[in-house]
């Protein structure tokens, strides 16, 4: 990791939890042009467009309607309203596939209440479950987000509970965290969907490796144990020493390219994941839409230095 990376990843996470400056930004025509890079639109409509024309290039696409950390009952509900009437829209799209579903959801489920102070992690099991059932009825995945590291027990007991009735449901675990290989065993194990990213937020010490080194270790250990396992690894990196070593153990283990699929999020690399899906591999993009882009680009922005370098530069050149 970079000196400058360092140092500024922690500043921009901390900008990224204000809310004087998500209002500040929200309100800013500039920077909602540029968010347009990682951030396609506001609407169902938008998100629809993107990703048809992803499909049109025969990549797959998970879809991610903005927000986290609602703090009452009425804001999770219009949340599960809004991934009911997105998953009615793509059920008329629905494409059938044997093995690998092109089309999926990904969701926080502190967005649908789980930060709530009472009955949190119960009202979000019933909001997932309302979602999963309708994914179900109309052939289209979910994927249970990670979050910081404080809602990680909570959320894969979710997960592990949703998954006796929905046993295609995939989650995410993040790299960085120090718990995620033993995590990693116990869901590679049971052939559960596992979209294995480095980790977006600034953890501590304590639970987390800080350095890229650590990271991208951590990230390689816990790949050979999802590969090796019965589980479908998704395999969440822009680096191309992971996208390497991922097509290596791939081959070690025996995995056809319908046994895994490497993910990237919309607008970055967008040339490398036209090459992969060339090849004939699954490659899934990661599609946000929605009003509240703020916290999501913020994190982009301090995932990778030129993320924020090209925001400032085209907010210079306007």
């Amino acid at each position: 990791m970079s000196t400058f990376t360092r140092v500024a990843r922690p500043a921009i996470l901390a900008a990224g939890r204000s809310n004087r400056l998500r209002h500040s930004a929200e309100r800013l025509p500039i920077a909602r042009d540029v968010v347009g890079r990682f951030v396609p639109g506001e609407t169902t409509d938008d998100a629809l467009a993107a990703a048809g024309a992803l499909r049109d290039s025969r990549r797959l696409v998970s879809i991610d309607y903005l927000g986290e950390d609602v703090t009452d009952t009425d804001a999770a509900e219009a949340t599960v309203k809004a991934y009911l009437d997105l998953l009615d829209a793509l059920g008329a799209r629905s494409e059938n596939a044997a093995i690998v579903r092109p089309l999926e959801v990904s969701l926080k489920l502190s967005a649908l209440g789980q930060a709530l102070p009472k009955d949190g992690d119960k009202i979000a099991f019933e909001n997932a479950h309302t979602i999963c059932q309708r994914a179900q009825q109309v052939g289209v995945w979910v994927t249970v987000d990670a979050e910081d590291h404080t809602t990680t027990d909570s959320t894969l007991s979710i997960v592990r509970e949703l998954r006796i009735e929905f046993d295609w449901l995939g989650t995410v675990l993040q790299a960085y965290l120090k718990r995620s290989e033993t995590d990693c065993a116990e869901f590679a194990a049971v052939g559960a969907r596992i979209r294995l990213c480095k980790g977006a937020y600034d953890e501590p010490a304590s639970v987390a490796y800080r350095d890229a080194a650590g990271v991208t270790g951590s990230y390689l250990r816990c790949l050979r144990t999802l590969m090796a396992g019965n589980g479908y690894p998704m395999v969440a990196s822009h680096d191309p020493a992971v996208i390497v070593a991922a097509t290596e153990m791939a081959n070690e283990f025996g995995r056809g390219t319908d046994r895994f699929e490497y993910q990237m999020l919309y607008g970055i690399r967008d040339g490398e994941q036209r090459r992969l899906a060339a090849e004939g591999n699954q490659v899934r993009v990661y599609l946000p839409f929605g009003t509240q882009w703020y916290g999501y680009f913020v994190r982009r922005l301090a995932e990778r230095p030129a993320n924020l370098m090209f925001f400032l530069r085209a907010l210079t050149h306007r």
